[in-house]
């Protein structure tokens, strides 16, 4: 499964979307754009990808830019995948 179809079925999962999260692209803006995904939403999608994908995020390695979409999400993503 590509990595963004996942991220997708990460985000619809944790936020409680029911399947709203089938309609998201890569292109789909996250921050400010989906009322579910506060800051708490955040600690806890980024749980559920490091539990997903068997890494662990730091502080230091995560900005506001990662989650401006879904695309810069999922790049986050495959970007610690290839390291």
């Amino acid at each position: 499964m590509e990595v963004c179809d996942r991220v997708i079925q990460i985000l619809d999962s944790v936020l409680q979307l029911g399947g709203r999260a089938k309609g998201l692209s890569a292109a789909s803006p996250l921050l400010g754009a989906i009322p579910e995904f506060d800051s708490m939403a955040v600690v806890s999608v980024l749980t559920a990808i490091e539990e997903e994908y068997g890494f662990f995020v730091e502080d230091d390695e995560i900005d506001a830019s990662v989650f401006e979409t879904v695309g810069s999400l999922a790049n986050f993503v495959a970007v610690r995948l290839d390291a």
